[in-house]
């Protein structure tokens, strides 16, 4: 049987006298127990004050990133504002050009209009709506890539049109005989014109008219030796009485490249050029292009 009571024994040092103290055994689980609650208590604490820290450290984390974040999205509501203005600008100057050129506006243009001063109100919002501003600023911007390529390509057309229209004289001179019906001056008859003689010295430098490619290099009893540029948009030139021709079939030229020497070859009464215009096949009046 367990003992219910323990002795506990004291002997100071250098004395012979002992001092006896008796104990009980539920005494001693008490003390064990409060010991126990206390130690686990003081472990509860150090755990508490540790967690407490870490929290707080978090917290201060959290708060600092939150504020950077704050601050990001407001220079994100910022500089997507700017943007927006930007892309009023250049919705107008795209309207102007269109105009200019004679365009219809293009489908969906919307931005005309939009845009306003960054407040807080934009920063509170969440980030689905921003990404939504974002998305609308990447259509007009799309838009207005469209609109620019749009334009590009017409203004290229034009500039090509330009170049292919046949412009100016082929040579120095002067002209004697014009287009229409005429007198053959080798028979006398009534006979189609279908283009300018330009008289000027033999050897003049024959220049083209226009840009293009040269479709046909030959030499013959009519015209003698002749050149026949092709300038597209269904413009055509013909030089022909050269003496001598520069170029070769398949040669792109430019307006002013020199193609071939005035002569006098072929059917023909004296040093000139015979200049002739057509457009889609049909001889045209090559006064109304010098």
């Amino acid at each position: 049987m367990p003992a219910k009571r323990f002795t506990l024994l004291i002997i100071p040092e250098g004395s012979h006298q002992v001092r006896r103290y008796g104990i009980r055994r539920s005494m001693i689980k008490g003390i064990l127990a409060a010991a126990l609650v206390v130690v686990l208590a003081l472990v509860g604490l150090i755990a508490d004050y540790v967690v407490i820290n870490l929290d707080r450290d978090e917290l201060k984390r959290l708060q600092v990133e939150n504020l950077t974040q704050r601050e990001d999205l407001h220079h994100l509501v910022v500089r997507l504002e700017d943007l927006r203005k930007e892309m009023v600008v250049l919705s107008q100057n795209d309207a102007k050009v269109r105009v200019m050129a004679k365009l219809s506006a293009p489908k969906g243009d919307s931005i005309a209009g939009v845009g306003g001063p960054a407040g807080e109100d934009d920063v509170r919002q969440d980030f689905s709506d921003i990404q939504q501003r974002i998305d609308d600023v990447r259509r007009q911007i799309d838009l207005r890539r469209e609109s620019q390529e749009e334009i590009q390509g017409i203004l290229n057309d034009q500039r090509s049109l330009v170049a292919a229209k046949p412009s100016g004289w082929p040579v120095k001179g002067w002209l004697t005989s014009s287009f229409g019906l005429r007198s053959d001056p080798f028979n006398g008859r009534r006979k189609m014109h279908e283009g300018l003689d330009i008289a000027s010295r033999t050897g003049s430098p024959v220049y083209a008219t226009a840009d293009g490619i040269v479709s046909k290099v030959m030499s013959g009893s009519g015209y003698g030796k002749v050149v026949i540029i092709d300038h597209g948009y269904g413009y055509r030139t013909t030089y022909g009485h050269n003496s001598k021709n520069h170029v070769k079939v398949g040669q792109r030229v430019r307006r002013g490249d020199r193609i071939a020497s005035v002569g006098n070859t072929g059917r023909s009464t004296g040093s000139h050029v015979h200049y002739e215009i057509r457009f889609n096949g049909v001889p045209v009046n090559p006064r109304k292009y010098l």
